[in-house]
């Protein structure tokens, strides 16, 4: 790990007044400050900001230095949500993770985060090992030519399904974007992840009111059962009404580049029967426009099956 300085700043006006590097938990910036895939100069530690606070009054509102561990037990936040955090990592780094820096942990493929291997995302231009290399637990929608890395957050994927939206503080000051907005596929330009601007600030999530996301779930496929990330998972919300799908909701992640909101599947189920036979066949759209890779084709099998196993879990009652 390189020299740094840290300060602390006492206000959001402070924090985004001064150059850095913003750090709650720490738990994906330290992380790769010791591999030398980061090297901030100046680290601004917000953790005494006051944005605190979880509000489920309508909605969720969140505050972006909450830690993972408070909001996943919180009384009145969605199962998705809470399904999510609680398979998103260990309870140790539970304990430590906000819900800021879970939104916008980098990649965990191994060419990003090895400074001795080229990577478009780290080093823009110098290619996408991956393409060719080891590729099982890569993308298979949204990818490019550049770079075909997943999305790493459990979270995002459910907040995406939730139509969430973040607020964001900046020098120019302050504005609304919906999460599924502000994450970007890598295109040509894979090193730009987000929409985040120069000096902003992630300071609060808001997921809008929808009473029937009560019947939510969120199931993760990983290689095993403790703390690992996933090779396919899916978000889901259903309104079941006298036996037919009335509405829902579905997004995956461990396939995308980015937390990858499935509306041709949501179209597909509206007015079915809450059966397996129709989320089957609703959830096999979910692989359109899908590009498998040399070692990760299992994946265009294991998402639809993924998909129907939340469907089947949140309608159980409802059959």
């Amino acid at each position: 790990m390189r020299p740094f300085e840290l300060t602390a700043p006492a206000t959001v006006a402070d924090a985004l007044g001064s150059s850095g590097t913003f750090l709650a938990g720490g738990t994906t910036l330290v992380d790769l400050m010791k591999l030398d895939v980061l090297t901030p100069r100046h680290v601004l530690d917000i953790n005494g900001l006051p944005l605190r606070g979880i509000d489920t009054g309508d909605g969720l509102r969140i505050g972006a230095p909450e830690l993972l561990a408070d909001i996943a037990a919180h009384p009145g936040v969605y199962p998705v949500i809470s399904r999510a955090l609680l398979l998103s990592a260990s309870q140790q780094l539970r304990n430590m993770a906000s819900i800021g820096g879970n939104l916008m942990q980098r990649t965990r493929c191994t060419y990003f985060r090895d400074v001795t291997t080229p990577c478009n995302r780290r080093d823009p231009g110098s290619g996408c090992p991956a393409i060719t290399g080891a590729n099982r637990m890569h993308a298979v929608l949204g990818t490019s030519e550049a770079c075909v890395a997943t999305h790493a957050s459990d979270v995002a994927v459910a907040l995406v399904a939730l139509d969430a939206r973040i607020r964001l503080a900046g020098p120019g000051g302050e504005r609304v974007v919906a999460l599924a907005d502000f994450y970007r596929t890598p295109g040509d330009t894979p090193q730009h992840e987000h929409d985040l601007r120069p000096g902003e600030l992630i300071t609060e999530v808001v997921v809008p009111r929808l009473d029937w996301a009560a019947h939510s779930a969120y199931v993760k496929v990983r290689d095993r059962q403790s703390y690992e990330f996933a090779l396919c998972s899916a978000a889901v919300a259903v309104d079941v009404r006298d036996g037919l799908v009335a509405d829902a909701r579905v997004a995956a992640g461990g396939v995308a580049t980015v937390p990858w909101r499935l509306t041709a599947v949501e179209a597909a189920l509206r007015g079915k029967p809450a059966t397996e036979e129709s989320f089957t066949a609703a959830a096999a759209l979910a692989i359109e426009g899908a590009k498998p890779l040399a070692e990760n084709a299992f994946k265009l099998t294991l998402l639809p099956r993924t998909i129907v196993r939340a469907l089947l879990e949140v309608t159980e009652g409802s059959r």
